[in-house]
């Protein structure tokens, strides 16, 4: 049991940490980032704007996923993963990740316009974020599917006992 307890609190520790290094990004590296869209594109106004909007947008689905995945997390500690709660949160996470995934699909165009102009792909970053949260997104589905059919596995056993 105490081995459980020190992997829950080595990925509490990571998701803290990412938590803390997409904050960083926030803080330092968007405004630089709608500064430079602008700055390339002064014909587009809202350029810097919808920069924002991808970003920090992306950024709230972000933190309540890493809220939703600390909180199954104490679920297992406390011996209730295998509850509707720690189902809801799976599906919480799935459906943050997919946002994710929509919001940079729609900010692709101004990703593309923003690599047009520089000389490394910038693009491919805001592939590579789309890509990996329809991963998370997958894996959290397939999670939610299999603890949903082990909870009903269980109350079926507990009911023929």
């Amino acid at each position: 049991m105490n081995g459980e307890r020190g992997s829950t609190t080595f990925l509490k520790v990571i998701i803290f940490l990412a938590g803390i290094a997409v904050l960083a990004l926030c803080i330092f590296l968007v405004p630089r980032l709608a500064n430079f869209a602008a700055a390339l594109y002064p014909n587009i106004a809202p350029m810097k704007y919808l920069i924002f909007i991808v970003m920090y947008g992306a950024a709230v689905p972000y933190y309540f996923a890493l809220y939703q995945a600390f909180t199954l997390l104490r679920y297992i500690d406390v011996n209730t993963a295998f509850s509707e709660i720690s189902v809801k949160a799976l599906k919480n996470i799935k459906w943050c990740a997919i946002t994710i995934s929509g919001l940079y699909v729609l900010g692709m165009p101004l990703f593309h316009f923003i690599a047009k102009k520089v000389d490394p792909p910038i693009g491919l970053v805001g592939l590579i974020i789309i890509f990996a949260s329809l991963v998370i997104a997958v894996f959290a589905a397939i999670l939610q599917r299999l603890l949903q059919e082990a909870i009903n596995i269980k109350s079926e056993n507990d009911l023929t006992v």
